[in-house]
């Protein structure tokens, strides 16, 4: 997925069934449509996500495949907002699965003409949901692989107060983690030139991978104990995607040149749907190396520190 450009993916709730898995019988087959009950109006949707940018490894977009889900809630009669629940809304976790356009399981209609109703959109999907306010996701410890990487992204999105529409409701998403990106510059002692010779790492520390995801409010915490992140080395950057928290003074990045270590020691907090970028400029001192840390314009603060 790629921040500022908006895809929309109309799904047809009236289009051929398209199961999230096999059928029971484990025979993938073509289901024959289904016409339109009377009177009912099918819901569409379309989505548009913003957040960190180039999330997605390789490509900037939904793949084939991915699933997402779905929740509709109805207003009350009143026209107030009744509580996203795990069972009992008006759609209950509805997978869409991706192939160029988005299909759900099996079609879904409004409730009538008249009924407002609020739409919970999530990524990736899970078959079973147990509490909406606290769904369990987490980033790899070990990020250097493309599959590793994408595997940590999470994108929640909702639209409210919808009335009931032929158009397809637009659901704004936006992914919810924080993205770190770690870009080596050469200093004093170093040029381009020996710095790509060399056997060069880099490691993100005290970080927290698991988390609940709130489906509603989008609100992420982290959870369980703290584990060492090795970023996914791209071109000459080294990113991660990372569970939004506030870590601690401590050496929050090692970058091990040739076998030396170089530690930053550092407190940060990490923002949801922020990418935070950390040029790190290497120079070869009598204590080690200064590491001078520039902020992406994004997070708009300032976190310079010198590594020793």
């Amino acid at each position: 997925m790629k921040t500022n450009k908006t895809f929309f993916a109309a799904v047809f709730a009236a289009c051929a069934l398209c199961a999230c898995s096999s059928g029971a019988d484990g025979n993938d087959h073509e289901t024959p449509e289904k016409p339109v009950p009377t009177g009912k109006l099918p819901i569409t949707i379309s989505t548009s996500v913003s957040g960190v940018e180039e999330s997605r490894v390789t490509d900037y977009a939904f793949e084939a495949g991915d699933e997402a889900g779905l929740y509709v809630v109805n207003r009350r009669a009143d026209g107030s907002a009744a509580p996203l629940q795990a069972q009992g809304n008006h759609v209950d976790n509805m997978c869409f699965t991706y192939s160029g356009t988005w299909t759900p399981a099996s079609p879904i209609y409004w409730l009538d003409n008249e009924t407002h109703a609020d739409f919970y959109l999530y990524y990736p999907y899970k078959a079973s949901v147990a509490d909406v306010e606290a769904v369990p996701y987490s980033v790899a410890a070990d990020q250097s692989t493309e599959a590793a990487y994408k595997s940590g992204d999470v994108v929640i999105g909702s639209a409210l107060n919808v009335a009931p529409t032929e158009s397809a409701v637009s659901i704004k998403a936006k992914h919810v983690m924080s993205q770190m990106l770690v870009t080596l510059e050469p200093g004093n002692g170093f040029t381009d030139e020996s710095l790509a010779a060399a056997d060069v790492s880099v490691k993100i520390n005290g970080i927290k991978t698991a988390a609940t995801v709130n489906l509603s409010t989008a609100t992420v915490t982290a959870t369980g104990s703290a584990a060492t992140i090795t970023p996914l080395h791209v071109d000459n950057a080294y990113k991660a995607l990372i569970v939004p928290q506030s870590v601690a003074e401590g050496n929050l990045i090692t970058v091990t040149v040739d076998g030396r270590d170089f530690n930053l020691k550092k407190a940060f907090t990490f923002v949801s749907g922020k990418r935070h970028r950390f040029t790190v400029t290497l120079s070869k001192t009598s204590s080690g190396v200064n590491v001078d840390i520039n902020p992406w314009e994004d997070d708009g603060t300032d976190n310079g520190g010198v590594a020793e």
